[in-house]
């Protein structure tokens, strides 16, 4: 195994093929960070999402996608930055597609995606397992990452380093930012087949560091998706009104079974109940 890939594994202890998965898309993702750096992606964007919380925050769950928005609004595509994961990944010996979403430049969100076989990224990541040599042949990991091009104002970033695959910079969200982010996925969230579990996985752990809201980047985010109107000065009691409309409304059995598959103790999620969610209100600040 490269030597780069081996010194990102050792952090990680897989039980089984699902684990394992998750440790190499993780390490996929983080690789995926240093290629778009190397090409002065995140002089124009900042990074934010659930992947964000977990690599520089601590966040205990796996989270799937990689999230992004423009820091201002610019002429943007996400093509010029593909050959740079592209070259990445290669010096980590990884041969993986990276590919952008057709006409994706066109809309408010582009997309793309890195691909590859994951029975043979099984082999090079672990060649000494025969369980992982179980993996059905035309099976593929995938990494999506979207980057949002019309991000309302207000938000704040700060600058972060990481030391693997080699050193690199890179500009992300700051906690006030991610936090305002995640309240207004949990109050705007269309849930079509189920709930999003994660969301909500998510705001407790905010709370838990007692981590505080970035109400103006809120505010303007809630104008844009027109949940408040464009003149109102929103305060912290009309987010706490709109957060218990939600938690009453909510199918917490849903949201149970989707993030379960995220993280390790599926025990923490017994207590999750409309009531639970109402008392951390008063927590929020």
């Amino acid at each position: 195994m490269n030597s780069i890939l081996e010194a990102m594994l050792s952090k990680y202890n897989p039980k089984n093929n699902i684990d394992k998965e998750n440790a190499i898309k993780e390490i996929v993702q983080e690789v995926v960070l240093a290629g778009l750096s190397r090409g002065g992606f995140f002089n124009k964007a900042a990074f934010y999402g659930g992947t964000c919380l977990r690599i520089f925050h601590g966040l205990n769950r796996f989270s799937e996608d990689l999230d992004f928005a423009l820091i201002n609004k610019e002429t943007f595509n996400i093509e010029d930055y593909i050959p740079y994961v592209k070259k990445e990944l290669l010096s980590c010996g990884l041969d993986m597609d990276v590919s952008f979403k057709d006409k994706s430049k066109d809309k408010e969100i582009q997309t793309a995606f890195v691909k590859g076989n994951t029975l043979l990224l099984m082999m090079n990541f672990f060649p000494s397992s025969n369980e992982s040599k179980q993996v059905v042949g035309n099976q593929k990991i995938k990494i999506k990452f979207e980057i949002d091009t019309d991000n309302p104002s207000g938000g704040t970033t700060e600058i972060k380093y990481q030391l693997l695959p080699s050193p690199y910079e890179i500009r992300i969200f700051d906690e006030k930012t991610l936090f305002a982010g995640k309240i207004h996925a949990i109050i705007c969230r269309n849930y079509k087949n189920h709930v999003k579990g994660r969301d909500y996985y998510d705001y407790l752990f905010y709370l838990g560091k007692g981590t505080k809201i970035n109400l103006k980047y809120l505010e303007n985010k809630l104008k844009k998706t027109g949940k408040i109107s464009i003149d109102t000065d929103l305060t912290l009691d009309m987010v706490k009104d709109l957060l218990k409309e939600r938690f009453l409304n909510v199918d917490f059995n849903s949201a149970k079974e989707d993030v379960a598959n995220f993280i390790s103790n599926k025990d923490s999620l017994k207590l999750w109940s409309s009531d639970l969610f109402i008392s951390t209100l008063t927590m929020i600040s």
